[in-house]
């Protein structure tokens, strides 16, 4: 491990990732995943790579953006993702996915990413944006989380936006369940707001429980990077700067969506 790698605790091992690529281009490869726009990025780190979050409970765009990534750039490429606690803390999953280069969510282990030259990759409508509705399949939510805007203007990084259509056509979510996770106390204990019905093959599942995912076609694209380091870093602290730059992404993000939404001829099969 690294003394990068130390601050900010990650264990990702480019050669366990050269040995597991091609498991997860089979798995991308059942969704017929396609990843464009890699000419648009930087030639290197530290940047932001935003994401809008979708397929439900196994949700394919991390596994489908990633297994691009590094056929496009390379497994030595200092690229992490961050994740639900949850998730980090499966035994023997967890352990896998920081090998993976996946680091617990939180603003600390964020900014040490990015301060050291490292590529971070975030999903910021987490939980809430994952299980959306159907209906809003093709809508950017980020549910008006603004922590990633501060950490792009506070650590002076490039934001990517990277666009995703067709992973939540893998799954039918029927609703978030937020009153029922509120009354629960999920929030509180487990940082999770959501508790979503689900429909898979052979009816509802329970939440949590994993469903065999629809063959949708996955669509990413990498949109042209966001400068916004001519604001200076003090610009994190003034809430009306913080709204207009996300105002500004999700806008991006949502017409990139539309556009390729409205190329899609039909859903699952599209």
């Amino acid at each position: 491990m690294t003394s990068d790698q130390a601050e900010h605790g990650s264990a990702r091992d480019p050669d366990f990732l050269r040995a597991a690529r091609p498991f997860l281009e089979t798995y991308a490869s059942y969704f017929r995943a396609e990843v464009t726009g890699f000419e648009r990025l930087p030639e290197g780190g530290p940047m932001l790579v935003v994401g809008n979050h979708s397929g439900g409970q196994l949700p394919p765009d991390i596994p489908v953006l990633l297994s691009a990534w590094w056929r496009e750039r390379g497994e030595d490429e200092p690229i992490h993702v961050l994740m639900h606690s949850l998730f980090i803390g499966l035994p023997g999953i967890g352990s896998l996915m920081s090998r993976g280069g996946a680091v617990e969510a939180g603003p600390e282990a964020a900014e040490a990413i990015l301060r050291s030259g490292s590529i971070l990759v975030d999903y910021p409508g987490g939980d809430y944006e994952v299980f959306r509705p159907w209906n809003d399949r093709n809508k950017i939510d980020f549910g008006g989380r603004t922590g990633f805007i501060r950490l792009a203007l506070r650590t002076q990084v490039p934001v990517v936006p990277a666009v995703s259509v067709g992973a939540h056509e893998s799954v039918v979510v029927l609703a978030r369940g937020e009153g029922i996770a509120k009354w629960l106390g999920l929030d509180r204990r487990f940082r999770v707001g959501v508790l979503p019905l689900v429909l898979g093959p052979f009816g509802i599942v329970p939440p949590g429980i994993p469903t065999l995912p629809l063959p949708a076609k996955i669509t990413v694209e990498l949109l042209e990077p966001i400068d916004w380091t001519g604001l200076g870093p003090d610009a994190q602290d003034d809430p009306e700067i913080v709204q207009a730059c996300y105002d500004e992404l999700t806008t991006k993000m949502q017409d990139a969506m539309d556009r390729l939404a409205a190329e899609r001829q039909f859903p699952i099969i599209g």
